[in-house]
C-alpha cells in the first residue's frame, strides 16, 4: 500500500491519499480525539501524539497536529496508523455511524433560497475545499446572512476568512440577491 500527502493551505493539517475509498459518501469530522469512538481508524490516528484533528472524505484523511508538533516528527507514525488500518480490514466508521451528508436541514419560508445555497455549495465550493482537503456545509440562513460550518483543513485555516468572505461570499450574492454576508460558525 502507497499513501500520497499533500500539503494543504492550512500549515497545521496535511492530506493523506491511501489510493482506496475511505468513505463511500458524505465525509466525517473528528474535531478531537473524544469525538473518535465510532470510528477504529480515527482512534487509532488520535493514538499518535500531536494529532488534534481527523477528517475523513470520499477517499482522503485530513490530519490537524498541534502547533508545538512538527510534520518530521509525526508523519511516519500518521502514515503507518493508515497503513495498519487499512491491512487489518476493520472499518473505516464503527457498524451504525455514518458519514454526513453535511449540510443541516432548514425549515421555513426561505426553502428555495437555501435550497439555491445548498446546490452553489454542492456544485461549486465543496469540490474545491475537497482539493484542500476540508469541507464546508450550510449550517443556516436568517435574514441574508449564511452560515457555514468549515469542517478538516478549513477549520483553523489562516486562508479561511479569505476564502469565506471574498469567494463564497461574492458567489452566494452574484447567484443570489437575498444572501447578504456570509459568516462561518463553529459547531
Amino acid at each position: 500500500m502507497f499513501i500520497q500527502t499533500e500539503a494543504t493551505p492550512n500549515p497545521a493539517t496535511l492530506k493523506f491519499l491511501p489510493g482506496q475509498t475511505v468513505l463511500e459518501a458524505g465525509t466525517a469530522d473528528f474535531p478531537s480525539a473524544d469525538t473518535a469512538d465510532k470510528s477504529p481508524l480515527a482512534t487509532r490516528i488520535f493514538a499518535v501524539d500531536g494529532t488534534t484533528g481527523v477528517f475523513f472524505g470520499t477517499d482522503f484523511i485530513t490530519v490537524t497536529k498541534a502547533d508545538a508538533v512538527e510534520w518530521d516528527h509525526i508523519k511516519p507514525a500518521i502514515l503507518g496508523a493508515i497503513m495498519e488500518h487499512f491491512q487489518s480490514g476493520a472499518p473505516v466508521m464503527d457498524g451504525e455511524a455514518q458519514a454526513t451528508g453535511g449540510h443541516a436541514e432548514h425549515t421555513g419560508e426561505d426553502g428555495e433560497i437555501v435550497g439555491q445555497i445548498k446546490t452553489l455549495l454542492d456544485t461549486r465550493v465543496r469540490p474545491a475545499v475537497a482539493q484542500d482537503g476540508g469541507d464546508i456545509t450550510f449550517h443556516g440562513f436568517d435574514r441574508g446572512v449564511v452560515y457555514l460550518h468549515m469542517q478538516g483543513a478549513c477549520a483553523g485555516c489562516p486562508s479561511s476568512t479569505l476564502t469565506l468572505k471574498m469567494g463564497i461570499e461574492n458567489l452566494l450574492r452574484h447567484y443570489i440577491p437575498e444572501v447578504v454576508e456570509v459568516r462561518p460558525v463553529a459547531v
